[in-house]
């Protein structure tokens, strides 16, 4: 038993040793750099990891990149994308989790492919029959050359985002979707019961944002206005709320008052914002 416990110690002793000695080891640069990336949607997020490769002067797609060939879209360790909640990309359900992010570029159409085998190398032990998902998109040629791959999210409200990838002259984008708004106004139904809503706000903008019922958003405003009558806030998205219904008299009046309101509080801010939407609901 003496043994056994001083071979433990031993073998403890030499993995901090070892660790010791890996944290003083020098580091060299990768060549192709790493960058997370983390865009929130809807009620998660989408994050991705992947190394960013630079032209140098090389032919990249059909060149070092050949047309028909799987890719790693990037350099070293194949992308990895996360899912926190499920989406929709380019109309295909993907469920929330972790991905490898392939692509096969073309002359005419890519395929973008989703891989359930994370922490690969490359693309050399890449297997088609581990895909989750596949779905082709169009290439664009853009006329700024991207010298360093980039990849990237443009759009993107609460429900909806598009990804791009971007590298030498070449684009391609991705659109995806949220699916959870169920959660979401079960969500906002649970925040708004009591006589305490610290959240009108919220729920009042995702009632407009989304097309939800505009009498019940508006409903919230009065509510709101009890407790918070000198709030300009509250007269802006009343105005807009009004107009939305196609009431423009009222839109009018409920901005005008927002103006005083802003005017009385010296908010910039949103005196600016009133007088948009008053001008808005007058054209």
């Amino acid at each position: 038993m003496r043994k056994t416990y001083l071979f433990l110690a031993t073998m403890l002793l030499a993995c901090l040793c070892y660790k010791s000695n890996a944290q003083g080891i020098p580091r060299i640069p990768e060549n192709s750099t790493t960058q997370t990336i983390t865009q929130d949607f809807g009620l998660g997020k989408i994050i991705i990891t992947y190394s960013r490769p630079n032209v140098k002067g090389r032919r990249m797609f059909g060149g070092i990149n050949p047309f028909g060939e799987v890719w790693r879209t990037g350099a070293n360790s194949a992308t990895t994308i996360t899912f926190t909640e499920n989406v929709i990309i380019e109309g295909n359900p993907v469920p929330a989790g972790t991905y490898s992010l392939f692509s096969i570029p073309d002359r005419t159409d890519w395929t973008i492919i989703l891989n359930k085998t994370v922490k690969q190398w490359g693309a050399y032990s890449y297997k088609q029959a581990d895909d989750l998902l596949r779905f082709t998109v169009k290439p664009k040629r853009v006329t700024e050359k991207r010298e360093t791959f980039t990849i990237a999210f443009s759009n993107s409200t609460t429900r909806s985002t598009d990804l791009y990838l971007v590298w030498d002259h070449t684009a391609v984008m991705a659109h995806i979707e949220a699916t959870d708004d169920a959660k979401i106004m079960a969500n906002i139904d649970e925040l708004m019961k009591g006589d305490r809503k610290p959240y009108y706000l919220n729920a009042i903008q995702w009632y407009y944002e989304n097309g939800k019922d505009i009498d019940k958003a508006l409903g919230w405003v009065a509510e709101a206005e009890k407790s918070s009558p000198k709030s300009p806030w509250f007269k802006l998205w009343e105005s807009h709320l009004l107009l939305k219904k196609g009431d423009k008299p009222g839109a009018i009046a409920a901005a005008e008052a927002g103006i005083e309101l802003s005017k009385q509080s010296n908010d910039d801010e949103y005196l600016r914002l009133n007088l948009e939407a008053l001008n808005h609901a007058k054209e």
